[in-house]
């Protein structure tokens, strides 16, 4: 079955947008405030935070060692994503600027060559293209949201 794409959802940046220079952590703000004004799909919200433990959403709390659920009630307060990131440093770790190279690169390349790889060819298939079509998981999200198309010809 061939799900209809792109999947546009306003105000949900792409997973490799930056926040003071790491990937994703805007995304998952993004994902709590929108789930919080009731306009992330249904579909989504059982799926944020530590729900799944391989999840994007769960990595990232991991990396920063923070708990999801303190995260999300931070940032229903409000304040800037820079300032929420600085909660994060603060109440967690933060990472020295190595670290923050490492897990750019790798969630800039998950799914490619990698053990996401199969997981990417399926959510692929669940639109409806092959394999190979896009070559990473962030390249997928971006597709399916609309933010990159496929070339024609």
């Amino acid at each position: 079955m061939v799900n209809a794409y792109p999947t546009i959802i306003a105000g949900l940046r792409s997973p490799s947008a930056t926040v003071k220079g790491l990937v994703y952590f805007g995304r998952m703000l993004d994902k709590i405030r929108l789930a919080a004004a009731g306009t992330l799909p249904e579909g989504w919200r059982a799926e944020r935070g530590p729900a799944m433990p391989m999840s994007f959403d769960a990595r990232c709390c991991r990396f920063l060692r923070i708990e999801y659920s303190a995260l999300e009630a931070e940032a229903l307060k409000g304040g800037s994503d820079e300032s929420l990131l600085d909660w994060a440093f603060e109440h967690g770790r933060k990472p020295a600027e190595e670290e923050i190279d490492i897990w750019n690169a790798f969630m800039l390349k998950r799914g490619w060559r990698d053990a996401g790889t199969q997981r990417l060819n399926e959510r692929l298939a669940e639109i409806g293209l092959p394999p190979g079509t896009v070559q990473t998981m962030f390249e997928f999200i971006d597709l399916d949201e609309g933010r990159i198309q496929l070339k024609q010809g």
